[in-house]
């Protein structure tokens, strides 16, 4: 029986997430395993993945072969790593002491990778905020300078027009007289 580490989807369209199962090859996709070692899930960034490393290791020692995304999954947790330290202790290439300082500097390394990472995205999604922010004052002054200018156009348009009323009553107080100085005398 050929037995794969693989993939199986779970979740709904556009919206995947995968549970990490050993499995015989001829079974369906979603169908019977024979073991659940992990989760994956690509929908968050970066992608979350839950493995049981020692259970994963101990299948691809009895031969179990991993697919393309599952081997890619594996020797980003690490897994084939330390297979490969493995079989370099059963060889006498390094002794166990000398693997596990390798594996643990590695580690090491990975997390402070992922953690740059996940820096990177929070101070990338706060620089958009300020910048989204700034944005905004800038179109909400604008918008003020608008109505101010307005409001400064209409308070002038009603002064000219107090201005010309004032103007036409003089005018009408300085033809009033006038007029009645002229009727006076013919009465």
């Amino acid at each position: 029986m050929a037995v794969k580490i693989r993939l199986q989807r779970h979740g709904k369209k556009n919206f995947a997430f995968f549970s990490i199962v050993v499995a015989d090859s001829r079974s369906p996709r979603d169908g019977r395993f024979i073991e659940e070692i992990g989760t994956y899930n690509p929908n968050t960034n970066p992608a979350t993945i839950v493995l049981n490393g020692d259970k994963a290791l101990a299948w691809l020692k009895v031969g179990a072969l991993p697919t393309l995304t599952a081997r890619r999954i594996l020797s980003y947790e690490g897994v084939l790593l330390r297979k490969h330290l493995a079989e370099g202790v059963a060889k006498g290439a390094l002794t166990q002491a000398e693997a596990d300082a390798k594996f643990a500097a590695w580690k090491a390394e990975r997390d402070q990778k992922i953690e740059a990472k996940k820096t990177g995205i929070k101070n990338d999604a706060i620089a958009k905020a300020k910048a989204a922010k700034a944005a905004e004052v800038k179109v909400n002054e604008a918008r003020a300078e608008a109505i101010a200018k307005k409001h400064a156009a209409a308070e002038e348009a009603a002064k000219a027009e107090e201005a010309e009323a004032a103007a036409e009553q003089v005018e009408e107080a300085v033809e009033a007289p006038a007029e009645e100085v002229a009727e006076t005398p013919a009465e």
